[in-house]
């Protein structure tokens, strides 16, 4: 990943909310307020899909993300973001936070846990 781009990314998409880059497998996983958007391979952007945004990647021409897993190649339910929109902000942040509800819908996104919670669990495990 050149840090060009991610820098980019971060800077175009940084008005939706916490965006960050954390490295993965070789990539970048893209985070949105703490939730996986998108995955970030070789400079090629991959943004999450399900029924709902999924027409507007086939539309384009996109292909999903994949890799190769014992012999058999997987497909992951992230999509490559079409390059006329990686250059227009205003859709890039667009298709962003389309990606964003489908985290949240696909049940991948789980909310932080409040910080009381988490430390009252703390407190009953020492005893």
């Amino acid at each position: 990943m050149s840090s060009g781009y991610g820098t980019y990314l971060l800077d175009e998409l940084g008005s939706l909310g916490q965006v960050s880059l954390r490295r993965m497998f070789g990539g970048a996983g893209l985070f949105l307020d703490g939730l996986m958007i998108g995955i970030l391979d070789e400079d090629v952007l991959y943004l999450k899909v399900d029924a709902r945004n999924r027409p507007d990647f086939e539309a384009a021409g996109s292909e999903p993300f994949t890799y190769a897993r014992m012999g058999q190649e997987v497909a992951l339910s992230f999509w490559r973001l079409p390059d006329e929109i990686i250059e227009d902000g205003e859709e890039l942040r667009a298709w962003a936070l389309k990606s964003r509800a489908a985290a949240i819908a696909t049940g991948k996104a789980k909310a932080p846990r409040p910080k009381a919670a988490a430390k009252k669990r703390a407190t009953r495990r020492r005893h």
